[in-house]
């Protein structure tokens, strides 16, 4: 027989001490959400305030239904919404209608997922594949509360991030249990095959599968797996530029609001194998509800922003290269909600006496940041080095050595033009005006004759051919011919 206690608020509403089933919990988590959007329709659309972010909406919900709440057959639970019209603003930024988010959410059952990791979280993912459930614990509602108004300007700034995107934050008290869920973005589409799975934080201290975890049918690896099992996942230049400026781009955003211990949750669909068959696709991406909820969307990328990513084979993922297998690349970053508390830091100065401080998870939001992007940017990701830029080298090689050919080839005909021009002015000393046929700007003192007329046209024929020359082999018009062949070479 089961003892009813009062609330805390102190309403006199009666919540059950047994624990309600995991069917009942999920159903109850569905319902609430479900109660929770279709009461914010009724509110008007407005800007976000300052306060909405602070702001915790309370209602019950009997198992028998009241005026304001529907009935159901789950126990008695107490929802919570946290911030709804911060939220409501974050779901239309990324194109989610209301009908659309209660419809992944609460017409099927949630389909429970395995925690790889070292939290006692709990992840459910809605049939369609578009969100994950997943339960925090109660500082991490309070962190995630604390750092909306940051994330709110982050996603103004760029809504094409690999940063977690928060849809709804809900608390849900049934039978003596308190749940905090929090509903986010699904990094890995369940409908195409996941060879690889790796967790990445950039450290090494401990980072490698348990025996536990290998035998799972799709186990997830860790930092020291990866760098065992891979050479490293190959872009092109503007690939992983992208990629790399949007990592930059998100852990700067972390570091500043001094968040630490997240990581890089990757998975690797490689090509060449079987895929999926088509009718084994769930309906997910038939009509994707969510913009930039593909890891091709995600990064800065050419994809227009009101163009969601087409219906194919790719689900949206990066291509890439492993060794000589063609590849798709799923990923985002996970677990941001660890801030860099007292906790943190007594852990990390704990680790740090046992193990080398630098190679632990652990660590203050600099050095952890820097030291994840070296790790992604050196180990994880690699670019490949087009062979254009070698075929440009040459041509710049055979460039130069056809232009030392040239040099080389019209030096001999500078020296005659030296001897020439130093000959003239020896003449030109000995006072004979008609020796050379190159004298310039010169008129002759005698009178006119035929044959004279006949020389002066000749000479100043070969004096036009002469200032040609000079012009085709001096690029710089300007000089004057006072400046001597030594300073003309250089521009030939």
């Amino acid at each position: 027989m089961s003892t009813a206690m009062v609330d805390s608020a102190g309403s006199g509403t009666k919540l059950y001490k047994h624990k309600p089933t995991a069917a009942a919990l999920k159903g109850a988590i569905q319902l609430g959400i479900g109660y929770a959007v279709g009461n914010l329709s009724s509110k008007p659309d407005r800007d976000v305030l300052m306060q909405d972010f602070s702001v915790v909406e309370s209602a019950f919900l009997p198992s028998e239904g009241s005026n304001m709440t529907p009935a159901h057959h789950y126990p008695d639970f107490r929802l919570k919404t946290y911030a709804p019209l911060a939220f409501r603003y974050f779901r239309e930024l990324f194109g989610i209608k209301p009908d659309d988010y209660l419809y992944s959410i609460c017409n099927e059952p949630l389909i429970e997922l395995s925690n790889p990791g070292a939290s006692s979280s709990w992840f459910y993912l809605t049939s369609d594949d578009e969100f994950i459930i997943k339960t925090v614990q109660h500082k991490e509602a309070e962190f995630l509360q604390k750092l909306l108004p940051g994330y709110y300007m982050n996603l103004n700034q760029n809504p094409r991030t690999l940063l977690p995107k928060f849809y709804g934050l809900y608390c849900i008290q049934c039978g003596g249990v308190t749940v905090r869920v929090v509903v986010m973005n699904n990094v890995l589409p369940r409908a195409i095959k996941m060879h690889y799975k790796y967790d990445l934080k950039g450290s090494s201290h401990k980072r490698r599968a348990s025996r536990k975890e290998r035998v799972k049918s799709s186990p997830t690896f860790k930092d020291l797996d990866f760098q065992e099992m891979h050479e490293g996942l190959h872009f092109d230049a503007d690939t992983y530029s992208a990629l790399m400026k949007t990592l930059q781009r998100d852990c700067r955003v972390l570091e500043s609001f001094k968040i630490m211990d997240y990581s890089l949750l990757l998975g690797v669909h490689v090509l060449d194998r079987k895929l999926l068959s088509r009718g084994s696709r769930c309906d997910s991406r038939k009509g994707q509800k969510v913009l930039y909820s593909t890891a091709l969307e995600s990064i800065q990328g050419n994809t227009k922003a009101s163009e969601p990513v087409a219906d194919d084979d790719t689900f949206g993922g990066i291509p890439a290269k492993n060794k000589d297998e063609n590849c798709l690349i799923f990923l985002g970053i996970i677990d941001i909600l660890q801030s860099y508390r007292f906790i943190k830091k007594v852990e990390h100065s704990w680790k740090a006496l046992v193990h080398d401080g630098d190679t632990v998870s652990v660590h203050r939001p600099g050095f952890y940041a820097d030291r994840f992007l070296k790790f992604m940017g050196s180990t994880v990701f690699k670019k490949i080095h087009p062979l254009r830029g070698t075929s440009s080298k040459r041509k710049r090689t055979s460039m130069n050595a056809a232009k030392s050919a040239s040099q080389e080839f019209l030096s001999p005909h500078r020296e005659e033009k030296k001897e020439e021009k130093k000959a003239q002015s020896l003449d030109n000393l000995d006072g004979n005006f008609y020796s050379s046929s190159k004298q310039p700007d010169l008129l002759p003192r005698v009178s006119f004759k035929a044959n004279d007329e006949e020389e002066i046209v000749n000479s100043s024929e070969e004096r036009r051919a002469s200032s040609s020359t000079i012009a085709l082999d001096d690029p710089l018009p300007s000089l004057s011919r006072s400046q001597s062949d030594s300073e003309l070479d250089v521009y030939l």
